[in-house]
């Protein structure tokens, strides 16, 4: 390896860290709107910024993995891949009602129904098919 190769992975390394950093801050802000509102998610939003500071700031990934709301449900995932069972009733409760909203509100033609459909399911089937965290 030459000096200049070392350089320019040092200088990456620089150029990412305040990245991930603003990416962590930006995550965050939409996971904590989504726990005031319904139908934007919250825990997904927080596992991206949580992997973010992971990356950037391990004092902010520290308090958010520690945060009493939060931080419980992070940290089962990120050691178990689990969502509480109240998290998958929610999960699951959120796909169905925002497909009938869409349904409902674009009424749209049956092949476009389906494939949203579809995509609804498997989003369901996932989230049903992670542990449960106790």
């Amino acid at each position: 390896m030459t000096g200049q190769e070392g350089e320019s992975e040092t200088g990456r390394g620089r150029l990412s860290r305040p990245l991930w950093l603003v990416l962590g801050f930006v995550f965050m802000g939409l996971g904590f709107i989504g726990a005031l509102l319904p139908l934007l998610p919250t825990t997904i939003f927080l596992i991206l910024a949580a992997g973010c500071f992971a990356r950037s700031s391990p004092r902010l990934e520290a308090w958010l993995l520690g945060h009493k709301r939060f931080g419980p449900t992070l940290v089962a995932w990120r050691e178990q891949g689990a969502i509480p069972r109240k998290g998958k009733a929610l999960a699951c409760a959120g796909m169905a009602l925002g497909y009938g909203l869409f349904a409902w509100g674009a009424r749209p033609g049956p092949w476009l129904a389906a494939g949203v459909a579809a995509a609804m399911l498997g989003g369901a089937w996932y989230v049903l098919s992670r542990p449960t965290a106790v």
